[in-house]
């Protein structure tokens, strides 16, 4: 349990470094990843339905 607040503890103060250090940078990560978090959910859905269709 000890292990898992260290390592939450090390990527909070990294997140924070980085906000600081270079903000667009963080930010500029943070939208590629809702983008593509968000592709991601759009071709699970997709999938799912495809399934869903061959099934009736």
């Amino acid at each position: 349990m000890k292990a898992k607040k260290v390592i939450l503890l090390v990527l909070l103060g990294f997140l924070i470094f980085w906000l600081f250090s270079d903000p667009t940078g963080l930010a500029n990560s943070g939208e590629s990843l809702a983008a593509d978090a968000w592709d991601l959910l759009i071709s699970l859905f997709e999938a799912i339905l495809d399934f869903v269709r061959a099934l009736g």
